[in-house]
């Protein structure tokens, strides 16, 4: 059990739950997934969630889940979607662009949706049941793997963002980089699964010196420069999280007071994204504040 005596730094652990959990939300690295393929059901599905569809999202991932019902990438791609639609109805991603941990932390006190919370939660049991089931047939099933990072990095994420229970967030965060570092042992290749390692280096590596040392005892790393180099790679090679990763690169950007290289990032998720409000509002923020 972590135990930090200090006001200050138990508010950085708070952010860095946050911030840490919101970079492992997302991975992708299939083997069933047709990589490649922009008209495919899952591309469709993640497109739809960056561009704030979530009905049309999730009627792609259930789609998905018809033609593939014993593979877990389909209902934990449901639970993203339940759970990133919360983000959005709760301002979750905008919090994220604060500069100062203090605005962070001032953020109002979020309120769940109960009939959202279950459907998340039994999403994400029936993954984990089918990913398990794959990994006692193939203990390196990609698509276990995969489901079961994703799945701790969705259940850190809500409990640290949205229920603010965060020593239980650390929990699923160590466990989502696990399954992330057992990923990508056997694909090199899979830089989607860089974006888990990236921001949490970055993140850690930011924070003060004690309550670095404190989360790396509990398995993170701490390496500004190298998460954001992971990051750089997924937004250059990612398949599905590329444009997360970019997010992410730029809040870094953002905190790192580099506001211009952060609004040109969000430039091009714009024109990627038209029907995403989040970046041109932020955009114009970072604008007025240069």
């Amino acid at each position: 059990m972590l135990r930090l005596k200090k006001p200050d730094a138990r508010r950085l652990l708070r952010v860095a739950c946050g911030c840490i959990c919101l970079g492992i939300s997302c991975l992708a690295a299939a083997d069933d997934i047709p990589r490649g393929n922009p008209t495919s059901l899952l591309d469709q599905g993640f497109s739809g969630l960056y561009n704030l569809d979530f009905a049309g999202a999730q009627k792609d991932f259930a789609r998905w889940q018809g033609q593939h019902p014993d593979n877990p990438v389909g209902p934990v791609s449901e639970a993203a979607g339940l759970l990133f639609s919360e983000f959005n109805r709760l301002g979750v991603l905008e919090a994220q662009f604060y500069e100062k941990n203090s605005a962070f932390e001032a953020r109002s006190k979020m309120k769940a949706d109960p009939a959202v919370r279950a459907e998340f939660q039994q999403a994400i049991d029936k993954s984990e049941d089918l990913a398990q089931k794959r990994l006692a047939k193939n203990p390196n099933d990609r698509d276990a793997l995969f489901a079961l990072t994703l799945s701790s990095g969705l259940q850190a994420d809500y409990a640290a963002l949205i229920e603010k229970q965060n020593l239980a967030s650390l929990h699923f965060t160590r466990q989502a980089t696990t399954f992330a570092q057992r990923l990508l042992s056997i694909c090199h290749d899979c830089y989607d699964a860089l974006l888990a390692t990236g921001f949490s280096k970055y993140i850690v590596g930011s924070l003060a010196a004690p309550v670095r040392w404190l989360l790396r005892l509990g398995g993170l790393q701490a390496d500004k420069q190298a998460g954001i180099e992971d990051l750089e790679l997924t937004g250059q090679h990612g398949h599905y999280l590329a444009p997360f990763a970019r997010i992410l690169l730029a809040i870094a950007y953002v905190r790192e007071k580099d506001k211009p290289r952060a609004v040109e990032i969000l430039s091009g998720l714009r024109a990627e994204f038209p029907a995403n409000p989040l970046f041109a509002h932020e955009i114009l923020r970072l604008q007025k504040e240069q």
